[in-house]
This record gives C-alpha cells, sequence and structure tokens, in this order.
C-alpha cells in the first residue's frame, strides 16, 4: 500500500526537499506540500493522508495548533502526525506531543530518518529515532524523582513495567522483544495494555509518563 503524505512547513526550499525524498520511495505519495498551518488543517480534512508531516512554526497555526486539531483529545479520526523540529529552538515539540503527536524528528537527521518516520507512523509506531526520543524527553519532560506523574488507572504489571522502563529509553518495539526475550506480538499487547492503563494514546506519551513521575531517570 502506497503511504500519502502531507507536507507542511513555511520555507519552500524544506518542503521541496522533504518532497523529492518521499516521492522517490516506491511506497510513499505526498500528496499535498503546504506553507502555513491553516493550509495543513484544510489539504488534511479534504484528502485525509495516511501521515501529515508539520513544522514547528508556521504562519497562521503553528505546528502545534495544527497537531491539536488533527491529532487532539477529542479527535473521533485523529491522523497520524510526524512533527519536524530543530531541537535546540523549537522547545514547543514536547507540548506537539502532548496535543496529539505521533513521532517527531530533526531537520538536519537525514533522508533515511526522514523516510523511517513516515514508514513509523503509518505503521503505527509512535517512535522514530530512539536516540532523538531520549534527548526531547531528557530536555523537556524535567523527570522528577518525587513520582509527581499522574497514577495509572490500574497497577502496572511488573512485565509492563520492564516494557515501559525499555521504551522510555528509547528501544524499538523490536529491541524490547529481543531484551525481554519475548515475540514481537507480545510486546504490543503489553503497549496496548500500557496506555490503556495510563490513558495515553501512544509510546511517545507512555515514555513522557516514566519521565514525568521519576520512573525513569
Amino acid at each position: 500500500m502506497t503511504i500519502r503524505v502531507l507536507i507542511a512547513d513555511d520555507q519552500q526550499l524544506v518542503r521541496t526537499g522533504f518532497k523529492m525524498i518521499l516521492d522517490a520511495q516506491p511506497d510513499i505519495e505526498v500528496v499535498a506540500s503546504v506553507a502555513d498551518g491553516a493550509e495543513a488543517v484544510e489539504h488534511a480534512r479534504r484528502l485525509r493522508p495516511d501521515v501529515c508531516l508539520l513544522d514547528i512554526r508556521m504562519p497562521r497555526l503553528d505546528g502545534i495548533e495544527v497537531t491539536r486539531i488533527l491529532a487532539g483529545p477529542g479527535v473521533a479520526q485523529p491522523f497520524r502526525v510526524v512533527i519536524v523540529t530543530t531541537f535546540d529552538l523549537d522547545e514547543y515539540v514536547y507540548g506537539a506531543l502532548r496535543a496529539g503527536a505521533c513521532g517527531f524528528l530533526l531537520k538536519d537527521s537525514g533522508p533515511t530518518l526522514l523516510i523511517e518516520a513516515i514508514r513509523a507512523a503509518a505503521g503505527g509506531d509512535a517512535l522514530v529515532s530512539p536516540s532523538v526520543t531520549v534527548r526531547l524527553l531528557e530536555h523537556l519532560a524535567k523527570p522528577s524523582t518525587t513520582g509527581h506523574g499522574r497514577a495509572p488507572a490500574e497497577p502496572l504489571t511488573e512485565r509492563e513495567l520492564d516494557v515501559v522502563r525499555l521504551v522510555a529509553r528509547g528501544r524499538t518495539n523490536q529491541e524490547v522483544a529481543a531484551e525481554l526475550f519475548v515475540s514481537l506480538s507480545t510486546v504490543k499487547t503489553h503497549l496496548g495494555s500500557i496506555q490503556t492503563k495510563l490513558g495515553v494514546r501512544n509510546r511517545v506519551e507512555v515514555a513522557a509518563w516514566a519521565w514525568e513521575s521519576g520512573f525513569v531517570t
């Protein structure tokens, strides 16, 4: 199946570069390339792309607000949103994840990670680059050792806590499965249960909970 992508970035050079990279892939098609947040919302609702690749800083509506509109709490059919950030400048990326984004990458990550980001989001995964995940969470989540994170609706099992620890450190599903000596489907089952108990929608929010609560330091 072809992954249909919408690109939103106020820099034409960035849009053009992303489009060339993605359109060169046999399983990816860029269906829209827009310069501001309002256009991103309009085109997303009309075209229903599989993945929306959004910049943080855009005219009219920024990436966080677009993410909230397209993927935030209460959205009946949320889009898969990947945020593109410059990291050092875009400290609002954590807010974007809270608004419903399922992944992120740095603008200077290169073509390989860009393609990985799109495929990961389309496949239901929330993490793109484990190293980037950990750096952003460490930088923005302000981990606490006093356990101020919200309590789960139901206690996590020991195995689920093992999964949380690894997810919070940026491990992929395959890496979690290998480290815990379980199958990939078992990891996905544990993640589904964890997300339900924590009241979160994706593994990025699972990792954020672990940092915020002081469960991982």
